[in-house]
């Protein structure tokens, strides 16, 4: 059990939570990750570190509502206690002296470059740090970001906080008037298309982290394979970070949409006043595969009384079976599955 030692909400659905991890926070590096199960009912949850304090032994997460598992964790108080963390997991930024660097952070994604952003500076690097988002409240962890960075430059999309516009304007605008030597981008992962597309234009090596679509976070599950450079890669073990010049976006965008389904499903479980016959109900009219409603109840409730082997085919058939997500039928088959070691 890992008990929570602070919490502080940044907007609406974005929250900072601080929590006992001292093994993890003695070990971690820059780029690192964790998974985290919130009790012994909840799903394991890929989650990039913001802080490590090995001296307090505590790790520092933002963690944004999108999920029941994410609404679950900020849920909790200061005094709960997470089930268990696990980590530190995936592959450390590659860190050394590349002379000028610029590290864009879109929204919860400024957590996650902090971290890297601050082992470039103390490695020597000239540091300047690009932050966006929608509005002000989205743009989360200045002061973090200021302490480390030669130079930040703000962006939001309505002009309420530093400058108007999107995080490539920023970008650019650093570009132009001076010599970078790397840009690295952490957030939505349109914002990192983009941004790398604008370094790749002026010639600049790029780096983005792919951490958005993990889902069991240590290469068993294959959710997060990914066409990088030509070659079948795991976001989880290979990365998180990769050449942005060589990242399949298209593939990007078709992973992110894999457990939509199964996402909003768990939400409206969650929603006051559904009750577990409500969702069995559903589920059986979504998954009875055209079998009759009241046979399928019927099914259901001889299943509860006796084991599966002793129904007869057809009933067995009948049961109502759970839809595994999966990515159309052509892109699968096409999908590259050599030098995945």
């Amino acid at each position: 059990m890992n008990k929570i030692i602070s919490k502080k909400q940044f907007s609406e659905k974005v929250f900072c939570i601080e929590v006992e991890a001292p093994l993890i926070a003695r070990s971690c590096r820059a780029g690192n990750f964790i998974i985290v199960r919130v009790d012994k009912n909840s799903e394991r949850v890929p989650y990039t570190i913001a802080k490590a304090d090995p001296e307090k032994g505590t790790l520092t997460m933002v963690i944004q509502e999108v999920g029941r598992s994410s609404t679950k964790l900020c849920d909790l108080k200061v005094g709960d206690e997470v089930a268990d963390i696990v980590g530190p997991l995936g592959t450390p930024s590659h860190i050394e002296n590349y002379g000028t660097v610029v590290c864009a952070g879109g929204g919860i994604g400024i957590a996650a470059i902090l971290p890297i952003l601050t082992a470039l500076k103390k490695a020597g690097n000239r540091v300047i740090s690009v932050l966006a988002g929608r509005t002000k409240e989205l743009v989360i962890m200045v002061d973090d970001v200021k302490e480390y960075s030669d130079e930040v430059i703000i962006m939001t999309d309505d002009g309420s906080y530093g400058e108007k516009g999107v995080v490539t304007v920023g970008v650019e605008k650093v570009i132009q008037r001076e010599h970078v030597d790397k840009v690295l981008a952490i957030g939505p992962p349109v914002m990192m298309k983009f941004t790398s597309l604008l370094a790749k234009k002026y010639g600049i090596p790029n780096d983005v982290s792919l951490n958005t679509i993990m889902v069991d976070g240590t290469g068993m599950c294959g959710a997060c394979r990914l066409t990088i450079g030509g070659k079948t890669r795991f976001v989880c073990i290979d990365g998180p970070e990769f050449n942005g010049d060589l990242v399949d976006w298209d593939e990007m965008f078709k992973r992110m949409g894999t457990f939509k389904n199964e996402e909003s499903l768990a939400n409206r479980a969650a929603e006051p006043g559904h009750t577990a016959a409500d969702q069995g109900k559903k589920d059986g009219e979504e998954c009875a595969l055209g079998a009759d409603k009241k046979a399928s109840e019927g099914v259901a409730a001889a299943v509860n009384e006796a084991e599966p082997e002793a129904l007869k085919p057809k009933e067995r058939v009948a049961i109502p079976r759970v839809k595994m997500p999966e990515l159309d039928a052509e892109y699968r088959a096409k999908t590259r599955l050599e030098e995945v070691n």
